[in-house]
């Protein structure tokens, strides 16, 4: 049986890399975005059961994307990780205001993505 599918967003492919690999070894299904736009159309057109969203991003920064996914009545299902190497006490309260589910901060630790991301799925 196949594992979730995560939608991972960065604009830097090296912490696309860094993200999805650890994923794509725990054979979670991976779809990627390089911005704020794109993830939103992802979300709607995949329907991942997560998203890991970078926070500095062209185009809609990942609190917009967080607080747009959370609000809409088709997509408020999906769990949020916000992971950004924005790593003030205020980044973190402000991306839990938007919906977020969990937050990283970058460089992150892989097993710490993995234990959010089994926690959030239930698996």
């Amino acid at each position: 049986m196949s594992k979730a599918k995560i939608l991972v967003v960065d604009d830097s492919p090296t912490y696309l890399k860094m993200t999805c690999q650890p994923l794509t070894e725990q054979g979670y299904e991976i779809v990627t975005a390089a911005d704020g736009e794109e993830a939103l159309q992802k979300a709607k057109s995949e329907k991942p059961a997560l998203a890991v969203l970078d926070v500095v991003m062209p185009k809609l920064n990942g609190f917009k994307v967080c607080r747009k996914i959370k609000s809409s009545p088709d997509l408020k299902n999906i769990k949020v990780i916000l992971c950004t190497s924005k790593n003030q006490e205020s980044d973190k309260f402000w991306g839990e205001k938007q919906g977020a589910d969990a937050y990283i901060v970058k460089p992150f630790d892989e097993k710490e993505l993995l234990d959010n991301v089994a926690r959030l799925l239930g698996s």
